[in-house]
């Protein structure tokens, strides 16, 4: 394997790794390389999937090394092995994205860390929300789950989004409160508030944007069928806004999507915030901005894709 992954790199101008465990559904290389063919860029984004991060920390030496994807389960541990963070990954804790810039005045390499999964999410419901006003502007919004992702939910509704407040629905008491306490901690933690039963879902404010950050399974314990049936309050109000369903692995048709298909929300399916994450990989990657990127080639390349996990 070893053998193998370095006499691709041998071949190549630049390379990157997406570096996580559990890696082999991902479709950040095939995104990737779309955006490099289309520039004519002998470029690659190589799957390491490991759990060694000493390894790594050895591979991203090698001067040819751009950047990479970093995910589960090293969003968090790589935080300490980055010399600077920006606002994004500082707020979220988690970093998805490691870039490199060069020191003004010693010319030292320095391994950077940001998080544009907020930056995904957000672009989700912009790109296909055609009048945000009258959909999820100054409304309340939803966030299923208590990971990494809902977190980066939580920053982009209320960074970007003029969510007026944030609900969290999940089936465990403990999760919620460490995502409010981190969040508060970090200074977007205000208007969260933990809905926990049907009564109390009833009786709030109607919500414009919901974010779904959890597997798609049905629920089993009591407290996952109380925590669906708190959401299915919210996709059965009057006001019908628009739902990111952050699943998308094996297929983005999940039982969450087709609830709020047949409510009437705007559905809006997680390979859409997996795109413009990545385009916003590339952003720092390739020092171009995401309309210098080949938007559309990404997106028929990722339908491709989704397409055959269909069949």
């Amino acid at each position: 394997m070893e053998q193998e992954r370095t006499s691709q790199i041998s071949k190549l101008d630049r390379h990157g790794y997406l570096f996580g465990h559990g890696i082999s559904h991902s479709m950040s290389p095939l995104l990737h390389q779309t955006i490099y063919e289309s520039l004519g860029l002998n470029w690659a984004q190589m799957p390491l999937d490991s759990t060694d991060m000493s390894l790594f920390l050895k591979l991203r030496q090698d001067p040819k090394f751009y950047g990479a994807s970093v995910t589960m389960p090293h969003k968090v541990a790589i935080l300490q092995h980055l010399d600077s963070l920006t606002p994004e990954g500082a707020a979220v804790g988690a970093v998805n994205t490691l870039f490199i810039r060069e020191d003004p005045s010693t010319g030292k390499r320095l391994y950077m860390g940001t998080n544009t999964d907020v930056i995904g999410i957000r672009e989700a419901f912009y790109q296909n929300v055609s009048d945000p006003d009258s959909s999820f502007h100054n409304r309340p919004a939803v966030v299923v789950g208590g990971g990494g992702a809902a977190r980066s939910a939580v920053y982009a509704l209320r960074t970007w989004m003029k969510a007026s407040k944030i609900y969290l629905v999940n089936r465990d008491r403990a999760e919620v409160k460490a995502v409010i306490d981190e969040c508060t901690a970090r200074g977007y933690g205000d208007a969260l508030v933990d809905v926990s039963t049907v009564e109390q879902a009833q009786s709030l404010e109607q919500a414009g944007a919901i974010v779904a950050c959890v597997p798609n399974f049905a629920p089993n314990s009591e407290e996952e069928k109380e925590a669906r049936k708190v959401l299915e309050v919210f996709l059965k109000q009057e006001h019908k806004g628009a739902i990111l369903e952050m699943c998308y692995h094996p297929t983005p048709w999940t039982e969450i999507a087709e609830v709020s298909q047949k409510e009437g929300w705007t559905l809006i399916l997680g390979t859409e915030a997996l795109i413009w994450q990545g385009l916003e990989q590339d952003r720092y990657w390739l020092d171009k901005e995401v309309k210098e990127l080949p938007v559309e080639k990404v997106k028929k390349a990722v339908a491709a894709k989704l397409s055959e996990s269909r069949l």
